[in-house]
């Protein structure tokens, strides 16, 4: 029975999921899942991020240790998480039985302007400016990252939440951010079986960089046709649909599309 460890991104803990882990539960119907927090979030909130995807890497693997889970671990992750993902199957092939890369970015593939959209830097230095005001940042994080606002109202009271009683530093969003920007994977494909997702409408960042992993390691790559960023939260029946879907054909390869 295989453990799945679930990361997210820059600055995001493991409570953003929101529906996903109880939908890919049901869609799985086996296996373990696994929440971890990168360092500097959630339930670490108060240690201090590395600057390096590398730093991140080893610490996740000694959460994952502590947790008593075994390994070989299925890794779903997105964004920043992605890139921890990545690195771990790269450098630790063993300890990695199958990866799902979620709307991630990295070198050598993609370039600054598709890493992160330029019409996002205005509502990313607006969310910097109000940093501490969690409903007017929560607000403009939604904006960025959801295409999916039936929610709106409730999203808000729980982020603004989970940002008041886990705030993430000022300090450790920066050396997270520096670290997704400086983050170059290897050339070579991780040696498991690879699931990329995307979505069309990412205001944050281009799919085009989905689009451009997948063509070079040969990544099996589905795309949602309307979610932003964040689709596990605009769509966690879909999201947990495909990764239910490319299990059952695990022999899998090349690029294949799935637009909801």
């Amino acid at each position: 029975m295989s453990t799945w460890i679930l990361l997210r991104g820059l600055t995001r803990e493991t409570r953003h999921w929101g529906r996903l882990p109880e939908v890919l539960r049901e869609a799985l119907g086996s296996g373990e899942l696994l929440l971890l927090d990168l360092p500097g979030n959630g339930e670490f909130a108060h240690g201090r991020a590395p600057s390096a995807v590398a730093g991140m890497v080893g610490f996740v693997r000694d959460a994952a240790v502590q947790s008593g889970a075994s390994g070989p671990f299925c890794v779903l992750a997105m964004s920043l998480g992605a890139m921890v993902a990545t690195d771990w199957a790269q450098r630790y092939p063993a300890e990695i039985e199958r990866l799902v890369l979620i709307n991630t970015s990295m070198r050598p593939f993609s370039r600054p302007q598709e890493r992160l959209r330029p019409s996002a830097w205005p509502g990313l230095m607006e969310v910097a400016a109000h940093w501490r005001d969690a409903p007017r940042a929560e607000r403009e994080i939604h904006r960025l990252t959801c295409n999916n606002t039936d929610s709106l109202g409730a999203d808000l009271d729980a982020w603004s939440e989970i940002r008041r009683s886990a705030p993430v530093s000022r300090g450790n969003a920066l050396r997270q951010l520096w670290a997704a920007a400086r983050f170059a994977a290897a050339a070579a494909k991780p040696p498991c079986p690879l699931l990329i997702l995307s979505s069309r409408a990412d205001k944050l960042v281009n799919p085009a960089c989905s689009t451009k992993l997948a063509a070079a390691w040969g990544g099996e790559h589905r795309e949602h046709a309307w979610a932003g960023h964040d689709l596990p939260h605009d769509d966690p029946a879909w999201t947990s649909e495909q990764v239910r879907a490319w299990l059952a054909d695990p022999q899998a390869h090349g690029v294949r599309r799935g637009v909801s």
